[in-house]
């Protein structure tokens, strides 16, 4: 595992729409009428102001090339047939070439990969670490390697194809039968049901083969991923497993061990092809990888994979989809992943209580259920999947999550994590076309208009924003500083909490207090997330944190990291703590001793 000595901040930005400045914004708009953002777009003053916000690193998400609508035939890119083909511009999770990255991205799509690299190289000028995604469960229908490195073979190639199933096969098949597309309903049909020539001519796949998610019908409904295919890791149609197994032991084994282990084994074919692509992306200079779906492949095969990167880059920075809380240590000790997606426990939550479903008093509950993994919990409010913070659907307002935002950032050493545009407010208000309203869109050409008053047509300086974004922004920008900056917050924790809601009659359930702290730093962080003022006039410290602080009695002050003009009194009686203040509404106080 990746120790990190201080806070990691992870900044994803969805490639094609960073750089967009086109406010076009027509639903369904081809990559003309709309836009498309490029590399060339992060800029040295771009990277420089990501990296002041408090970013150490940056998920380039949609790098590697996928499934499109759009003639790069010159290139020699064999056209992607429409049905198999989600929006317009596709989905970067339908990966069409794993040795080069998306021709939309690069100003002259015959050195794509050339400009990548670039990027790669300014990005690291800048002190910004890279992360990109492997998604290792599925690839497009349509995968076509153009630019494999000598003696590497495409998916499939070798296949037995007059099989269901054969350990060496890097698909499922459904032998002697063809491919059907699901019956589209509206909110699924290609193109948003515009007439094209390309979808007059028949899609054309023989045999069908297994759908990436895990679908075994020849015709797949529109809900399945049925642009994708599903990746044959050795899993047997019964669930059996075609390798060995990892003995339970290994758990408690450092990633040595497990390449040690793996060295000795013959592994299925599907293992090979993803070592060979995530050393490929290794040399080119890729810090880290984002690995979609990942509970959907055997924990056997990540133990494989990551001890080898580790062997080959031991601060590589791997992180993993996981929503399945019961297979979270298996993944994190077996499969040697740095870190898993915190969404189910601690995102979940936060958002129940931003909306009034749920108390501030589960918190207590989440933290303790986690302690022994929290520091590979990867912590966020917003990602590509995810409802913006400002959505009706979510918190309405972006100051509604500031709250959240604070404890999800100071709850835990885990890493933390900020979707572009989260930090100006952005709300995803538009319908882009397969994308609907609420969730920014990963499948359509399409402008962010939040984030691009911050762009303000590449100048990167804020300068259309409005007075209430450019504060969210600070916000933000203290935040992140502070939590990348603070030993305090990668140490000692203390509930404040528990301990105020049993002795503080104005201390609500709406209220969450916390500490975090060692030898030289003390911090104190108390939110309110009702939007209304609180009534608490006091936050009490116990006898046992003021011991573990060797303070003795009299009056401190405390400086606010949020709004550093506010000076906060503390006072230490016989041992006891009071810090007097008041909490206006969805207030934030980060206060340092």
């Amino acid at each position: 595992m990746t120790q990190l000595k201080s806070k990691a901040i992870v900044y994803q930005v969805f490639t094609r729409l960073f750089g967009n400045k086109n406010t076009t914004n027509k639903p369904w708009g081809t990559r003309q009428e709309n836009g498309v953002g490029k590399f060339s777009d992060f800029t040295d003053k771009a990277l420089a102001e990501i990296k002041n916000l408090g970013v150490t690193h940056i998920w380039y998400t949609g790098v590697p090339h996928h499934a499109l609508v759009g003639d790069y035939t010159q290139y020699g890119i064999v056209n992607d047939h429409p049905a198999v083909v989600k929006g317009r511009a596709g989905s970067p999770y339908a990966v069409k070439d794993y040795y080069n990255v998306n021709p939309d991205l690069a100003i002259d799509p015959a050195q794509r990969l050339n400009e990548f690299v670039a990027l790669i190289e300014r990005s690291h000028q800048h002190g910004l670490k890279v992360i990109i995604d492997i998604v290792p469960n599925h690839v497009a229908r349509e995968y076509q390697g153009l630019t494999n490195p000598t003696f590497i073979k495409d998916f499939g190639i070798n296949d037995d194809i007059t099989v269901a199933y054969h350990r060496d096969n890097n698909f499922y098949y459904i032998p002697h039968t063809s491919f059907h597309l699901p019956e589209f309903d509206r909110f699924s049909l290609p193109l948003g049901g515009e007439k094209r020539p390309l979808l007059l001519t028949p899609f054309v796949e023989f045999p069908a083969k297994w759908t990436g998610n895990g679908s075994r019908l020849a015709q797949p409904t529109c809900d399945d991923w049925y642009e994708t295919v599903k990746i044959n890791y050795g899993i047997r149609p019964d669930g059996s497993k075609d390798f060995a197994c990892l003995p339970a032991e290994y758990a408690q084994y450092d990633y040595e061990d497990h390449y040690l282990f793996w060295q000795r084994k013959d592994v299925p074919d599907s293992w090979l092809k993803f070592y060979d692509i995530a050393m490929y992306w290794l040399a080119l200079g890729v810090d880290g990888f984002r690995y979609d779906m990942a509970e959907m492949v055997p924990v056997e095969f990540w133990s494989f994979l990551n001890s080898a990167i580790k062997n080959k880059k031991p601060d590589t920075f791997l992180l993993a989809e996981v929503y399945q809380p019961q297979l979270y240590r298996d993944y994190i000790h077996l499969g040697k992943m740095d870190y898993l997606y915190n969404k189910i426990d601690l995102y979940d939550t936060l958002k129940a209580i931003i909306r009034g479903e749920k108390t501030t008093d589960v918190l207590v509950g989440v933290k303790s259920d986690l302690i022994d993994i929290e520091h590979q919990m990867l912590n966020f409010l917003e990602n590509h999947d995810e409802q913006r913070i400002p959505s009706p659907d979510f918190a309405s307002f972006a100051e509604n999550g500031k709250p959240a935002m604070v404890v999800s950032t100071l709850l835990s050493s885990s890493p933390t994590m900020v979707y572009f545009g989260q930090e100006v407010g952005e709300p995803a208000a538009e319908d882009a076309g397969f994308g609907l309203a609420s969730r920014t869109t990963i499948f359509d050409y399409f402008g962010v208009p939040h984030h691009q008053r911050w762009m303000n047509n590449g100048e990167f300086d804020g300068g259309l924003l409005t007075e209430s974004e450019k504060y969210l922004r600070l916000f933000y920008q203290r935040l992140l500083n502070f939590a990348k900056n603070s030993q305090a917050v990668m140490e000692e924790y203390y509930d404040l909490h528990s301990y105020n809601r049993q002795i503080n009659a104005n201390y609500t359930d709406k209220l969450f207090a916390f500490s975090r702290y060692n030898e030289t730093e003390k911090i104190i962080t108390l939110v309110n997330f009702e939007n209304q003022q609180s009534k608490l006039s006091s936050l009490f410290i116990p006898v046992e944190l003021i011991s573990r602080w060797s303070l003795n009695d009299g009056d401190y002050l405390l400086n606010d990291i949020l709004e550093p003009t506010r000076k906060i009194k503390f006072s230490v009686k016989k041992g006891k703590g009071e810090i007097i203040l008041s909490l206006d509404k969805l207030d934030c106080y980060i206060l340092q001793l």
